[in-house]
This record gives structure tokens, C-alpha cells and sequence, in this order.
């Protein structure tokens, strides 16, 4: 639920399947041959990315005015650096250099035109650069011949860690226990003694996540770290089993489940990397949770998002949450003492969350200041705290409208620089914008005013940043801009799809439809064939992610390829995404619509958008409706054919939390409420289990999962396949032995498999005997 479809961490050697499918007539349609799945495979994103010329949607950033980029077109790859004083762009290095050197280092031939997607670098004082590829660094000196040395690691130390803000110091995890390393003599120092096994410093362990990474946040100056000691000793445990010849390995790790007695807890401390003093923070245990994700670092970097450290690194600033996530406390420490003040805090009726891809509260200390990011008024706004009273002094956005993440913050200026969406008439509100607002008070000014999805990448010094702006129809342009107006200063890239469509690619069509409520407008897109013809009727699948953290489009920037969706839509389909009542981005209450009520999974929307859809165009087949997901999507497109059993007729449901009483309690928790047991034996969960619906199942349905999946465990899917055979209905499995959530190296197996499947069962037609899809290019 928490992860997208993506590499999976283990690849399987061979998926297995067990097909409980009554013998039945063949399908009477066509025949579809190798050249038409080799056609529609065509459209897969390993295609069709390579074919867009100058896309340039991020760039990275080397000091506050230079950054390098990857620009792309008929001849390869190349990796420029603009000068943000002068606006001119020029090759970062001698790439064919670069790559001889770093083939000869590495043992392995690297392409000069082709460098790998994990590719990065930095350059260092001296002038020489740190390049990294794959999970490999590598120093290299260009000047004269060009050489590429692997960066030596000290033999005890391959953990991962974080660096220091002055970059001599990388503090990583070993024995439950927090250490730092040298980074220019490799010497190790142990920081903390009495971490032990399930209660150690900054582990990095939410159930459905755990890695060897920590979680910490370094003081401004390189002296103290903030970070916790988590209590996990008495969490439940979590057990998978591997295939192979002989004894299965057994994987066991804790992994808490909503109603639980025990779930994780933090003890919050500043450690001094000097003196190695442990302060705890005098507060009882927190719970382990974040105000915006379902894990302490939202975007995995180990970074410890609702903590931030005063720029003079004296104090820091906290948010604690209640483990139903109704209420949030703001919290000031002194990093000295341990010393802890609550500010103020926020109760709401459903779950409080801190932005919609950001944790947005700001810490000012010097001015007694505090932003918060609230919902109160249905819609997410900022509003500015006196910290000596904790009273909110005054709102700084109003209205109608999300800011959805703070992206700079000048406290000299008390000026502050956002993502929004919804706050201009006219602009679709699911694109984002920048904008520009001072904190004590005045109308907030757009400084990105073109109608379209901006991404939007800051200069350390706040003076420029880089916008990508493009719509799921038009290819971005990427500018360099002023922070101060938004004044155009240099471009970037502006991208050429002209090879794209020269190899037949069409563009896919937004829409919108009427909510559930025949009121609400909701926003999808659809995909026709290129081929497509008017006077046929075609089949129609609904691509399905309820939410509530994202929606089914996946973002409404440009994208050749929305995984294959055009693919599936080639085989003879309509294919649609439609972001459904309960997804993020529009009014809390659009947002939060069915909190208590997972089982909704947005399903009365999707059925009521394909009926006005069938009603305009008369080529969509209503007796034809078939859907599929993954992750939460694999819960919805299963719910959606025991809620639906006459509407929708084929579903593939992919790894999906189809019981979430049986997925990590920090996700049922926040958005189902607390597991509450009645005395007759029912709970307030059971209107979100499949398993209890199973027996409605009339059509054709997939249910496929990894054995090794410790996102998503498999005894969700495992629940739902004990009740239909309870309940004996006819339906698919496939067990993927060895894979996690993403399916990794087995995903164009299942993917080949889940086109034979709607081809065969929505379509009538007969797939081709065992198509092979090519590898998929996954680094």
C-alpha cells in the first residue's frame, strides 16, 4: 500500500501459478498474434521515453548557482551545468573521459552516451568529482589522462549512514547502537553503549518498511544529532518464508497491527558528537509517527521530517502525533537540557496531516515564531504562532485552495515561497504552482502563472530556482527563474516529442465526470487506441489507486507512457484513471470523505464515472468493464467485484491490503480510526474486509502477490483465497515466489500474463501463446 509497483528487492527465478478455474469454452473472438503484443509494447515507458527529446524535469543542484541536468535527444545522453549568473549551459565534464575512466575502475564498460539512471555526482573541493553509480562511489580526476579510483570504505563499515552538513562526518547504525565515521580518515566512534537488541538508536523500522538506514537529523553545525531510541521489544512479529532446494529462510521482524497492545514507541534524544552525552528529551515515549506519511521519513532519505533543529542549533522544534492522528502537539526542546515545552497543539475530528507532500510547519526561533500548516477551513492553509503564548497571531494564506509543500523560507525576509493547487480560477486543481507570500500577511503573489504542472527545484541560496512546467498532453519546458518575481532568466530544455510521434504515439485524453453525488466534478484521464475506431465498441478497464495518500492519475505532469496503460489500450481497449472521492490535493472534505469507511475505495465514483462516460461516448461497452490495481488498488479492483459483481467483470487485484486489520496499524489506524471490538464479536473494520464479501464474486478475477512481500504480508491475499474457496467461486492466483511488493525482474512476466487475462476474459479474444516481454531497463 505504501509502495508503487518498482523493483522489487529480491527477483524471483520463476513465477508459479495456481489456476482454480473451472474448464470453460474457449473464447470465439479473434486471434491476437506476437506483432500485436510486440506493437502495443511499443507504448511500454522503456520505448517511449528515449524517443522524447530535451526532457528536463529535475535538475540537481552542485552550490547556489551552478546545477547539472541530463538532457536527452537522437544522439545519447548529455550531462550539462548551467551558471545561474550568466544563464549559459555547457558540457559538466568530458563524458567520453569520464566513462572510459569509470569503466576501467569499475571492470564494467560504460556507455559515454548512454550513463546509467542511477548516475549522480558532486565535485569536490579540489576540483576533483564523486561519482556515483549504482550503490558504488567512485573518485575521479579528469585533468591530463582521466583515472576513476572506487572509494575506499573501511572494511568494518558498509552500513549505510548520514552525512554531515560540513560533510566530514557520516553517522550510521551498527549493533542497535549509533556511531560516527570519519569520512577523510575512516576513524569510527561509538556515540551510544546502551542500545540493545529492539530498542536501539535511530532505527529505521515502520512494519511495512525497515532498513539498515537511520533516522536522524544533524545540528546546522555539525555538533549534535537529533534522534530517537525505539522500543520495539514487545511488537509483535512478522514472518515470511523463501523458496529454494532445501531449508526455507525464515524472514522475521516486528511489525505492529492496528489494535495491537504494543506498537512502536520513540524516546527522543540530542546526542553531542564531541562529548557523546545523550540527552533525552523530558517527554514520556512518543509515538512513532509522522503528521504527513505512514513512516518518520517521508521520502525515505532518513531524514526525520517532523523535527527541525534552530539555525543556531540551540533548540529544535517538534511535532508529536496521538496514535489515532487526531491530535498533534508543537513542541520546543532545549538541545542542552533536554528541556520541553508544548507550545500548542491541534485536535481535528477525522486525521491531521501536515501538507499534501511536505511536511510544511517552520521553526523561526529568533523571532518567536512558529508556521503552521492547518485544514480548519476545509482547505490547507498557513497561519503564523506566536511561540512565547502559542496563540496563532494570524492567517498568512486564506481561502480557497492547498498549499501543499513549503519550499523555501527567508527568515531574514519573512518571505516564504510554496507549492499551491486550486487557488486560481481556471487552472486545473490538481496542477501545482508557485507561489510567493510574506509572513506577516498580504495577498500571496504567483510567480509560475503558466496553466500547467510546475516541479520546482530551489537554489541552495533561495535567489533562483528551476521550473519544469507540462500537462499529461504538452512536453515540459524548463526554465531557470527569479525567486524574487519569477522573472524568466535563462531556458533550460524545452522538449521535442517530435520521434514520439513519428512512432505512432497518441496523446491520452483528459476528462472530467460527475462524484458520486451527481455534483462533485472528478478528474481522469483515458487512453484509445491509436487505431481507434469510432464505430466499434470497445471493452473498457479501469486502472484503480483509492487513495488516500494518492489517486489513480499518478500526478499531471508529462509523462510518453503512464505504466502501460496505452499498451493495454492498444490490445483493442479503452483504458481509464479516474482520482475518486477520498484522494488527496482538493478540499478536506473531498479528501477525507470516507474516513471509517475504507471499503469505499472510491468505488461509487469509478462506477458513476464510467456510466457518464458510456452515456457520451457510444463506443464504450457498458457490459464490458473490467478493472485492476496494485498495492491499495489491488484491495479496490478485488472490492469492486464482490461490491460490483454485475457491473465490473474481470478484475486483477496485485499484492493488495484487502484486510487491513492484517497490514501495519499506523495505515488502518489513520484512516479507519482505532480497531474497536464489540461485544458481538464484530468490529469497525469489518466493512472494509474482503474476505467477507468474497462470496459475491460472479466474474473472472486475478489475485496475485509476492511470497516475500513485507509491505503488503500475503496472508491479505491468502484471506481472500481461503473465502472463495469457502464460498466456492471460480477465481486466478498467482504466487510470485521471492518477490516483494513491486514484482522486480518477475514484472514483465506478470505483466504479459495480465494482458492475456483481460484479452482473453473482457475482450474474447485469444492471446498469443506465451509472449515475451523485453527485460525491463530498471537501472
Amino acid at each position: 500500500m505504501s509502495s508503487m509497483i518498482g523493483k522489487s528487492r529480491l527477483a524471483g527465478a520463476l513465477a508459479v501459478g495456481l489456476f482454480l478455474c473451472a474448464p470453460g469454452a474457449m473464447a470465439q473472438g479473434r486471434t491476437l498474434t506476437a506483432q500485436d503484443y510486440a506493437r502495443a509494447e511499443r507504448f511500454m515507458p522503456y520505448e517511449t521515453m528515449p524517443l522524447v527529446d530535451h526532457d528536463v524535469q529535475h535538475v540537481t543542484w552542485l552550490d547556489g548557482t551552478h546545477f547539472w541536468y541530463r538532457d536527452h535527444d537522437v544522439s545519447g545522453d548529455h550531462i550539462m551545468e548551467m551558471d545561474t549568473l550568466t544563464g549559459k549551459a555547457m558540457p559538466a565534464f568530458d563524458q567520453a573521459k569520464l566513462a572510459a575512466a569509470l569503466g576501467k575502475a569499475s571492470g564494467k564498460p560504460v556507455k559515454a552516451d548512454k550513463l546509467p539512471r542511477s548516475f549522480g555526482f558532486t565535485v569536490l573541493a579540489d576540483g576533483r568529482y564523486d561519482v556515483k553509480l549504482g550503490d558504488k562511489h567512485y573518485l575521479c580526476d579528469l585533468k591530463a589522462a582521466g583515472d576513476c579510483a572506487l572509494k575506499a570504505v573501511p572494511k568494518s563499515g558498509d552500513e549505510p549512514g548520514i552525512l554531515s552538513p560540513n560533510k566530514k562526518m557520516l553517522a550510521f547504525i551498527r549493533d542497535w547502537n549509533l556511531w560516527v565515521r570519519d569520512v577523510a580518515t575512516g576513524k569510527e566512534t561509538q556515540l551510544t553503549t546502551d542500545g540493545v537488541k529492539n530498542f536501539g538508536y535511530a532505527t529505521d523500522n515502520a512494519g511495512w518498511i525497515h532498513t539498515d538506514r537511520p533516522v536522524l537529523n544533524w545540528s546546522p553545525d555539525s555538533t549534535r544529532i537529533a534522534t530517537y531510541q525505539q522500543d520495539q521489544r514487545k511488537v509483535g512479529d512478522m514472518y515470511l518464508v523463501s523458496t529454494r532446494v532445501g531449508h526455507p529462510k525464515l524472514m522475521k521482524w516486528k511489525y505492529p497491527l492496528p489494535g495491537d497492545k504494543h506498537v512502536f514507541m520513540i524516546e527522543p534524544v540530542v546526542i553531542d558528537v564531541a562529548s557523546h552525552k545523550v540527552v533525552r528529551l523530558q517527554l514520556p515515549p512518543q509515538q512513532r509517527l509522522s503528521s504527513l506519511c505512514d513512516d518518520i521519513s517521508c521520502r525515505s532519505n532518513g531524514h526525520w521530517d517532523d523535527l527541525k533543529w534552530a539555525p543556531d542549533s540551540r533548540t529544535l522544534a517538534m511535532v508529536n502525533s496521538s496514535r489515532d492522528r487526531k491530535q498533534v502537539w508543537f513542541r520546543v526542546a532545549n538541545a542542552s537540557t533536554g528541556a520541553v515545552r508544548t507550545v500548542f497543539d491541534e485536535t481535528v475530528k477525522d486525521y491531521y496531516e501536515s501538507g499534501h507532500g511536505k511536511v510544511n510547519w517552520q521553526y523561526l526561533p529568533k523571532a518567536h515564531e512558529a508556521v503552521w500548516f492547518s485544514e480548519r477551513n476545509n482547505w490547507g492553509n498557513l497561519y503564523l504562532y506566536n511561540l512565547k503564548n502559542g496563540k496563532e497571531m494570524h492567517a498568512i494564506t486564506h481561502g480557497v485552495g492547498n498549499v501543499t509543500e513549503v519550499l523555501h523560507l527567508d527568515r531574514k525576509k519573512h518571505e516564504l515561497w510554496f507549492l499551491g493547487v486550486g487557488r486560481e480560477a481556471g487552472v486545473n486543481p490538481y496542477y501545482q504552482q508557485l507561489w510567493k507570500v510574506n509572513l506577516d500577511g498580504g495577498r500571496p503573489k504567483l510567480l509560475t502563472p503558466e496553466k500547467a504542472n510546475h516541479i520546482i527545484s530551489f537554489s541552495p541560496d533561495g535567489k533562483t530556482f528551476v521550473d519544469s512546467y507540462s500537462t499529461p498532453v504538452k512536453p515540459p519546458v524548463t526554465l531557470l527563474r527569479s525567486a524574487s518575481d519569477g522573472h524568466v532568466i535563462a531556458t533550460v530544455a524545452r522538449a521535442d516529442i517530435s520521434r514520439l510521434k513519428a512512432a505512432g504515439w497518441v496523446p491520452p485524453i483528459p476528462f472530467t465526470v460527475k462524484a458520486r453525488d451527481g455534483k462533485t466534478t472528478l478528474y481522469g484521464i483515458m487512453f484509445k487506441p491509436s487505431n481507434f475506431d469510432p464505430h466499434k465498441k470497445y471493452p473498457l478497464i479501469d486502472y484503480v489507486y483509492p487513495g488516500p495518500q494518492t489517486g489513480s492519475v499518478m500526478g499531471r505532469s508529462f509523462l510518453p507512457s503512464r505504466y502501460d496503460h496505452q499498451s493495454m489500450a492498444e490490445l483493442g481497449f479503452i483504458v481509464i484513471a479516474l482520482d475518486g472521492m477520498g484522494t488527496p490535493w482538493r478540499s478536506a472534505s473531498f479528501h477525507h470523505y470516507w474516513y471509517g469507511d475504507m471499503g469505499d475505495n472510491t468505488l461509487p465514483d469509478q462506477v458513476a464515472g464510467i456510466k457518464e462516460l458510456a452515456k457520451r461516448y457510444s463506443w464504450i461497452d457498458l457490459d464490458r468493464v473490467g478493472i485492476w490495481g496494485h498495492s491499495g488498488g489491488g484491495n479496490t479492483a478485488a472490492d469492486a467485484m464482490f461490491r460490483y459483481p454485475d457491473f465490473f467483470k474481470v478484475g486483477w487485484a496485485e499484492s493488495g491490503n484487502h484486510d487491513n486489520r492484517n497490514y501495519e496499524n499506523d495505515w488502518g489506524e489513520k484512516y479507519q480510526g482505532l480497531l474497536v471490538k464489540n461485544k458481538d464479536g464484530t468490529t469497525n473494520y469489518d466493512n472494509q474486509a474482503n474476505e467477507d464479501m468474497a462470496k459475491n464474486l460472479k466474474g473472472h478475477l486475478m489475485i496475485t502477490y509476492g511470497t516475500l512481500d513485507d509491505n503488503v504480508p500475503p496472508t491479505n491475499s491468502e484471506l481472500v483465497v481461503q473465502a472463495l474457496m469457502k464460498a466456492n467461486r471460480d477465481f486466478d492466483m498467482l504466487a510470485i515466489p521471492n518477490v516483494h511488493h513491486g514484482y522486480g525482474d518477475e514484472t514483465p512476466y506478470i505483466t504479459r500474463r495480465r494482458w492475456d487475462y483481460f484479452v482473453r476474459y473482457l475482450a474474447g479474444n485469444t492471446p498469443p501463446k506465451e509472449y515475451k516481454m523485453k527485460p525491463w531497463p530498471w537501472f
